[in-house]
């Protein structure tokens, strides 16, 4: 009978179930709270540090590592719908961990050394989310701006010497760190404010 009401509907789901959904997966309102004033923590570390300071940098990364694979498994418990991916997201993420804490200078350095690459295919990737949104978006052109923003800074990196990409290395992490915290906080209060209703 609810498969039947669901199809005349357009296989949307209710407004029960989209909310339920949305408890599982963000929990209490206060954790992202928490772990929004945590990455803000982190972002004022990370853009303390220099060059000389690579090590703890790539300390750093494993931390942040071991905060990725928390977060893909959570998505996997809650989310059926590609749950292998998100746990073997996870599983990449948690090797990356134990590489950074065993040898922090060399993953430091090693991802100064991709740090183009992997700007290039983020840029990429938020460049074909955002132009697959503009049905549903009407903002979707500053995710088309910043993924070309995004491409062309990591070609321009691709083609600078090591210390150069060390330091944008930092300042990529340190500014992740911070847009990372704003949303959770901004996210955290909208649940609060959700939760109410």
């Amino acid at each position: 009978m609810d498969d039947n009401a669901n199809v005349k509907r357009g296989g949307s789901e209710s407004g029960s179930d989209v909310r339920a959904g949305l408890w599982r997966l963000a929990g209490p309102w206060w954790m992202l709270l928490l772990t929004g004033v945590a990455w803000l923590v982190i972002s004022l570390i990370v853009l303390r540090f220099t060059i000389t300071s690579a090590a703890p940098i790539g300390v750093l990364l494993g931390v942040v590592f071991l905060a990725a694979m928390l977060n893909e498994f959570l998505i996997a418990a809650v989310r059926s719908h590609w749950r292998w991916a998100h746990g073997m997201m996870g599983v990449v993420f948690l090797a990356g961990a134990i590489w950074a804490f065993v040898n922090p200078l060399g993953t430091f350095w090693a991802l100064a050394a991709v740090v183009g690459l992997l700007l290039i295919l983020q840029g990429a990737l938020v460049l074909i989310t955002s132009i697959e949104a503009r049905v549903l978006n009407s903002a979707w052109w500053l995710g088309m701006v910043a993924g070309i923003l995004e491409i062309l800074i990591g070609f321009w990196a691709s083609q600078q010497l090591a210390p150069a990409r060390a330091v944008l290395l930092i300042i990529w992490v340190g500014v992740l760190a911070l847009f990372r915290g704003i949303t959770e906080i901004v996210l955290a209060f909208e649940l609060k404010n959700a939760q109410r209703l």
